[in-house]
C-alpha cells in the first residue's frame, strides 16, 4: 500500500533503485565483466541516492549541483578515462559508457554535463604537455574546478571548421576575439577549452587553447532559458582582446580541430536515459487500470513495450561497440561513434517519448519523471554534431574510394 500511495516522483525513485525486478533481456549488466558490474553498481547507487531524489528540483530551480558532482568525483567520476598520474581513474571507454548510462538514470542533464567535463579533462590529459596535465587535470578530476568545451559559435554550428574566433600571436601570448554559443557550464565553470583560429580558413587553421575564468577579456552572455538540461547553465562565452599565454595552447598550431573532433567522439558514446523510461513505462502499465483491467493486458501496449525494450538493447550494444573501437584506437572508431550517436539518440528519444505517451495525461505532468527524461534527452539529437551530420559522416565513410 505504501508503494501505491507514494508520489509519482518517489515511486520512480524507488523503482529505479530496485534491480531485482529488471527483466534479464534489458539488464544493463549483461555481458559486462565483474569489475565493470562493480563500477555500474557504484554509479547506479549514486544515481539513486544522490541524483534522482533531486532531479526535479534541479530542473525546476535551475540548480547547478556542484556539491553533488564533487561527491561523484570522490568515486572517480570526475576524470573517468583520464590517466591516474594526474588524478584520473584510468578506466576504458567501455567502462565510461557503462558508468554514464547508470548515472543518467538519476539525472540525464547533470550526467550530460559530467560527460562534457570528463571530455575536457581527457583532452588536456591526452594533448597537453606534462606541465599542462599536472596544472589542470588534478583539480578537474576532483571537480574542485569544472570545465567547459567551447567549439560552437553563433555562425558555425554543424560547420564547425568555419569558426571565426581569432587568436592572434603577440609575443609569447595570443589575443583572442570572438564568441562561442550554447556553452554548457558557461559562466559557472572555471576552465574553458577553446577552439580558435590561429591560421587560415578551414580546419587546419584552428588551434586549441585552455583559458581560466577571470582572464581579462573573458566574459559571458545571459543564462539561456532551455526546454531541458536545466541543471546546467548555458551561456555565450565572449572574448574581447583576451590575452592567453602561448603555454596554454594544447598541441601544435593547427591541431585544434583534430583535438576537438577526437574529444567529441568520446562524448558521442556517453548519452542515454531510455532504460529508466522503459522501467517507468513497465511499472505504469502494471498499476494503471482502464476498462476494468491493467494496461499491461492490452496487446498493443505490450507490443510497443517490447519494441521499446528491443531498441534500448540495440542502442546499448551499438554504444558499447563504439566504445570498444575508440578504446582500441581502431580506424573505424570515429564512424562507429557517429553511427552509435545517431542510432542511440534517435531511438532513445523515441523510447522516452513513447513512455510518456503510455502514461497518458499523467506523463505530461511534472510530478512524473518521464516528462523530464523526454525534455532532457531531446537535445542529444542536436548537440555534439547533429544527427544529420552523423549521417553525413557515415555516408562519406561508406562512399569513399
Amino acid at each position: 500500500m505504501a508503494w501505491r500511495a507514494a508520489s509519482p516522483r518517489l515511486r520512480a525513485h524507488l523503482l529505479l533503485s530496485r534491480r531485482q525486478g529488471i527483466a534479464s533481456c534489458i539488464d544493463p549488466s549483461a555481458g559486462l565483466t565483474e569489475e565493470q558490474k562493480e563500477f555500474q553498481k557504484v554509479a547506479l547507487d549514486f544515481a539513486t541516492k544522490e541524483m534522482a531524489p533531486h532531479m526535479a528540483e534541479w530542473d525546476e530551480k535551475e540548480i547547478f549541483p556542484v556539491e553533488t558532482m564533487r561527491k561523484a568525483a570522490q568515486l572517480g567520476f570526475g576524470g573517468i578515462y583520464v590517466k591516474p598520474d594526474v588524478g584520473g581513474s584510468g578506466l576504458s571507454r567501455l567502462d565510461t559508457s557503462v558508468i554514464f548510462e547508470a548515472l543518467s538514470t538519476g539525472c540525464t542533464s547533470t550526467t550530460a554535463y559530467m560527460s562534457i567535463h570528463n571530455m575536457c579533462a581527457w583532452m588536456i590529459d591526452s594533448f597537453g604537455n606534462e606541465e599542462q596535465r599536472h596544472k589542470f587535470c588534478p583539480s578537474l578530476c576532483s571537480m574542485e574546478k569544472f570545465a567547459s568545451y567551447c567549439l560552437t559559435e553563433p555562425g558555425s554550428g554543424s560547420d564547425a571548421a568555419s569558426l571565426l574566433t581569432s587568436a592572434k600571436r603577440k609575443g609569447d601570448t595570443y589575443v583572442l576575439n570572438g564568441s562561442k554559443a550554447f556553452i554548457s557550464g558557461g559562466g559557472d565553470t572555471d576552465v574553458y577549452v577553446v577552439m580558435c583560429r590561429t591560421g587560415g580558413p578551414g580546419p587546419k587553421g584552428i588551434s586549441c587553447m585552455v583559458l581560466e575564468k577571470g582572464t581579462p577579456g573573458l566574459s559571458f552572455g545571459k543564462k539561456e532559458k532551455k526546454v531541458g538540461w536545466n541543471s546546467q547553465p548555458t551561456r555565450a562565452v565572449i572574448f574581447e582582446d583576451c590575452v592567453v599565454p602561448v603555454e596554454n595552447r594544447l598541441g601544435a598550431e593547427g591541431q585544434g580541430f583534430s583535438i576537438a573532433m577526437k574529444g567529441l567522439n568520446g562524448g558521442r558514446i556517453n548519452i542515454g536515459a531510455a532504460h529508466a523510461s522503459v522501467l517507468l513505462a513497465q511499472e505504469h502499465l502494471t498499476v494503471r487500470k482502464q476498462f476494468g483491467e491493467p494496461l499491461a493486458n492490452n496487446q498493443y501496449l505490450q507490443f510497443r513495450l517490447a519494441e521499446m525494450a528491443t531498441r534500448l538493447v540495440a542502442a546499448r550494444l551499438m554504444v558499447r561497440n563504439a566504445a570498444r573501437a575508440l578504446q582500441e584506437e581502431r580506424e573505424d572508431a570515429a564512424v562507429l561513434c557517429s553511427m552509435a550517436k545517431l542510432f542511440a539518440t534517435d531511438e532513445c528519444f523515441a523510447i522516452c517519448n513513447q513512455a510518456l505517451q503510455m502514461h497518458g495525461g499523467y506523463g505530461y505532468l511534472k510530478d512524473y519523471a518521464v516528462q523530464q527524461f523526454v525534455r532532457d534527452i531531446r537535445v542529444h539529437q542536436i548537440l555534439e554534431g547533429t544527427n544529420e551530420v552523423m549521417r553525413m559522416i557515415v555516408a562519406r565513410n561508406l562512399l569513399q574510394v
